[in-house]
């Protein structure tokens, strides 16, 4: 299968038209039309459901959307990588959201600077949510990424710290003095919503970035339930109250599947060792889990 066609599928599965598709394409309708029948019959199943007013995607068709989908993304990925990996001087890009390194990080490319197979690290700050499609997009070498809020699937990981997580509330507000509460005290409060949430998620506004948040939930805008560690360099105006029943947050070091660069595979092995030892250290942290396999050296 050539990546013309499954573009050309996307392409209708997305506009629902064909006409619209082809425009999007910069082609013909009828030869569209024609590779989209030829793809259906190879296939041997029925992709799209055609009649006079709408095309709907069948079940194969959305299963079918869904892998083109990340088979197109990891073609542009292998090619924005491939390119990087040719550069004169090489780097290793690491993505992650501001604030979100649980204090390891500058321990950790300090420790890999004396590496003998280190390279220079670019470390690329993004929004809430958009590590993992970075480094899916081939962007980056290497994110941080948080469990269960971000989609690990297609990466290999080595999970860094576990922790707790607090409900961030004004000072004046209703929890601020409490101990410590349970999800259910946040029943009737409003909620932020993170992009690319479903639709019967909380109705609050919609944040993009840390700095946002705070400033929203120091106007009284929202609350939201953070990792613990988000306390750490708190504005004076807002406090934390620890959630019991909160599931625990677990901070992670993720790289592309059967990744072979001996430089990543340095810095993983030392965001490890380093990550170790700071949860010897910290007897409030929890267990790790060993990490699922790292890049081979």
């Amino acid at each position: 299968m050539e990546t013309r066609e499954l573009s050309y599928f996307v392409a209708v599965a997305e506009e629902l038209h064909f006409g619209r598709a082809a425009q999007r394409l910069g082609i013909a309708q009828p030869p569209l039309s024609r590779a989209i029948k030829q793809l259906e019959r190879r296939l041997g199943v029925v992709l799209f459901e055609r009649d006079s007013r709408q095309v709907t995607l069948t079940e194969a068709g959305a299963v079918f959307l869904h892998e083109g989908r990340k088979a197109l993304d990891a073609v542009a990925a292998s090619v924005r990588r491939t390119q990087r990996a040719g550069q004169p001087v090489r780097k290793l890009v690491l993505v992650m959201k501001p604030n979100t390194d649980g204090g390891l990080l500058g321990d950790i490319l300090a420790a890999y600077a004396s590496e003998p197979e280190s390279v220079g690290v670019e470390v690329l700050m993004c929004g809430i949510g958009e590590q993992a499609g970075l480094l899916r997009e081939g962007q980056a070498d290497a994110a941080l990424l948080h469990h269960p809020f971000d989609d690990t699937s297609g990466f290999d990981v080595e999970e860094l710290r576990v922790e707790g997580q607090v409900a961030v509330v004004p000072r004046g507000h209703r929890l601020a003095g409490r101990g410590s509460i349970r999800l259910a005290d946040l029943a009737g409060e409003v909620l932020p919503r993170w992009p690319g949430m479903p639709a019967d998620a909380p109705t609050g506004p919609v944040v993009h970035e840390a700095a946002q948040l705070l400033q929203l939930i120091a106007l009284g805008q929202t609350i939201a339930v953070l990792p613990e560690s988000a306390g750490d360099e708190l504005r004076s105006e807002l406090v934390c109250v620890p959630v019991s029943d909160a599931v625990p947050i677990v901070s992670m070091l993720a790289w592309p599947e059967r990744s072979t660069s001996r430089s990543l595979a340095a810095f993983v092995r030392v965001a490890a060792d380093l990550a170790a030892k700071h949860r010897q250290s910290e007897s409030t942290f929890a267990p790790v889990r060993p990490a699922r396999s790292t890049p081979q050296s």
